[in-house]
């Protein structure tokens, strides 16, 4: 099976044979140590340091259908090489901009996202509420905002029960973990002010890239979404996607790495404008992340296993079918 593989040290990437040759450099610019990384086993590559390659090597990638992705000094997504669309349809792209372009589609969907991602935000606040954490007050605020959604008349308009529901959710956070030393606040962005907005943070960029790398394997075009407004050199669909999966990939693994002292103060480092993960917190993360990613449920629908990567390929599919009007589009709901 395929794999992720994270490159956190600035390092030269270059082809050898049908192999990557990753040779990091250390602080001083000289060569450190070499992975050899076959490519029938590479599924794409997040980059987090400056990296050294070329054409031939992009032109290697993009032919075995390997994504790169590149995060900067802030873990900032910064954008993404994609290997060439390979699975694009001409009938699926004209069904998918006319459901962008017609407003009362373009309100179906948009709405179908905030309900499916609301609803797994509830489901964890409802898990800590049954082990004596006092959330009552915002789970009945943020039902409210969602009964709301059916009456919003624009994308505008459901993207601010949108924002609400988070807000309230977000109040929430300081109560479900247990350790000391993880102040919330408010949440901060660009760059964070505190360790738990870091880690939101990078969790989120992680969620909207293993999207990202997902639809490219569907027919659907990511630069073309229904919530989001789709702009200049972004891929808008994957973070469409990533509001219904955020909950279930980045927030139960902070709860995890921070309840179980897996990731503690001293893997973050104070700048004067923020607060950011050490290389060993991003390790941490990226590894617990991935082990989540290949976790399996058993799906009530399929009757078999499904890893949470397979569940936004699935979700992908159902967009689908919902654009080609075969099926209705119902969002992911956590049942566990």
């Amino acid at each position: 099976m395929k794999k992720t593989f994270c490159l956190f040290n600035p390092g030269r990437l270059s082809r050898q044979d049908n192999t990557l040759k990753y040779t990091a450099y250390d602080e001083a610019g000289a060569e450190g140590q070499t992975r050899f990384l076959p490519i029938e086993d590479v599924a794409d590559l997040y980059v987090f340091g400056s990296l050294d390659a070329n054409s031939a090597l992009y032109n290697f990638l993009g032919k075995h259908g390997v994504s790169v992705h590149f995060f900067d000094y802030y873990e900032h997504y910064t954008g993404s090489f994609m290997a060439k669309e390979y699975l694009l349809a001409g009938r699926l792209q004209v069904a998918q901009t006319g459901h962008y372009t017609g407003l009362n589609k373009r309100l179906v969907l948009a709405r179908k996202l905030v309900e499916g991602a609301a609803f797994n935000l509830l489901k964890n606040l409802r898990y800590y509420q049954s082990r004596g954490r006092v959330v009552g007050e915002e789970i009945v605020q943020m039902e409210l905002y969602v009964s709301a959604l059916p009456h919003a008349t624009s994308v505008a308009e459901i993207m601010g029960y949108e924002g609400n529901i988070r807000q309230t959710y977000y109040r929430c956070f300081e109560q479900l973990v247990s350790a000391p030393g993880f102040a919330f606040g408010t949440r901060s962005t660009q760059p964070p002010q505190n360790e738990l907005n870091a880690l939101i943070s990078f969790g989120n960029m992680l969620c909207y890239a293993a999207c990202l790398s997902q639809i490219y394997h569907t027919q659907l075009n990511p630069t073309i979404s229904f919530l989001h407004e789709p702009g200049t050199r972004r891929f808008s669909l994957a973070l469409d996607m990533a509001e219904i999966f955020k909950p279930l990939l980045v927030d139960r693994t902070i709860f995890r790495l921070v309840n179980k002292k897996e990731i503690q103060p001293r893997d973050f480092v104070r700048e004067l404008d923020g607060c950011l993960l050490k290389e060993s917190g991003r390790k941490t993360f990226v590894r617990v992340f991935e082990e989540r990613m290949k976790e399996t449920i058993q799906h009530r629908r399929l009757n078999r296993a499904v890893s949470y990567q397979h569940l936004i390929k699935l979700e992908c599919y159902k967009l689908t079918k919902h654009l080609l009007n075969m099926e209705e589009y119902q969002p992911f709901k956590a049942w566990w």
